[in-house]
């Protein structure tokens, strides 16, 4: 299966062959380097390399305008200007969860392909995704047309499920945050869930994410009392994401609303993220009234 628009297929199948290569390439980046990146956080060996490589192929590609890493400080443009509707702008984190390679847990890679200058709102993408590193090497693929899944090897895809949806009947949650800097009104929907529901919480939002798009469920990393503005990443994290699981009948919200419909300030914007099963999403934004 490819995807109908040249640009953004050029920019899956960028990703896809390079994917093989970043799992590789994780052998001997286990370790920090003397840096942050933007948002603050210690950046490991294997963050620097993967967004080298990314930035350097996908800026490559005839259609794409601008470039945006969580490991970097701005946008780069490349030629064509996204606001204009005569490129697209692509988003990445190039690796999602790093703090696991040093423990050897599941990681991976989100990328989210913009029909705008970034940063973005959600409802301007027109495809976005991940790769997952996990026992196999998969990729969740989003476009407007559908969800699909993809085994990767060789630096291809293969589509093993086209159409993906989220079980109706939820099985799994998996909240992040430490638990004592939980609002009160997150820990009481929480306390409900984890009666409902099965706990599956790895430390990588993908692989977490991945379980709830698998098994059906809800996905959460809310706002904190040291940090009520979130975490993760809006344009880089929670858009992808939320455009992901929207695609295969979900919800994604940031306590009040879709993700998608966030108007951003700047690049590094940081969000709530929670997705899952519709309704486990509407309980959730009634328990945040």
């Amino acid at each position: 299966m490819t995807v109908s628009d040249p640009v953004v297929e050029s920019v899956v199948a960028t990703i896809s062959r390079s994917a093989t290569e970043i799992r590789q390439g994780l052998i001997g980046r286990r370790g920090a380097v003397d840096e942050e990146n933007p948002s603050g956080e210690t950046q490991m060996e294997a963050d620097v390399w993967a967004d080298d490589m990314l930035r350097e192929r996908l800026t490559a590609i005839d259609g794409v305008g601008q470039y945006a890493s969580e490991e970097r400080p701005e946008v780069e443009d490349c030629g064509g200007d996204p606001a204009a509707g005569d490129a697209y702008a692509v988003a990445v984190d190039p690796l999602d969860g790093s703090s696991n390679i040093k423990s050897n847990n599941a990681m991976g890679t989100i990328f989210g392909v913009y029909d705008d200058a970034l940063p973005a709102r959600g409802e301007t993408l027109v495809a976005a995704g991940y790769v997952l590193y996990g026992p196999i090497t998969t990729m969740v693929l989003a476009t407007e047309e559908t969800v699909s899944e993809y085994e990767m090897t060789g630096g291809e895809r293969q589509l093993i499920e086209r159409d993906v949806t989220l079980p109706a009947d939820p099985v799994v949650y998996g909240f992040g945050g430490r638990v004592p800097d939980w609002p009160a009104d997150f820990e009481t929907y929480a306390r409900e869930i984890e009666q409902e529901l099965k706990l599956r919480y790895g430390g990588a939002m993908i692989a977490d994410v991945n379980q709830v798009l698998t098994y059906g469920g809800v996905f959460a990393y809310p706002g904190l009392e040291s940090r009520p503005e979130g975490k993760l990443r809006l344009q880089f994290e929670g858009n992808p994401i939320g455009y992901v699981v929207e695609r295969a009948g979900g919800r994604s919200s940031d306590g009040t609303g879709s993700l998608l419909s966030v108007d951003p300030d700047a690049l590094h914007d940081r969000t709530p993220v929670h997705v899952g099963n519709e309704g486990l999403i509407d309980r959730l934004e009634d328990a945040l009234e």
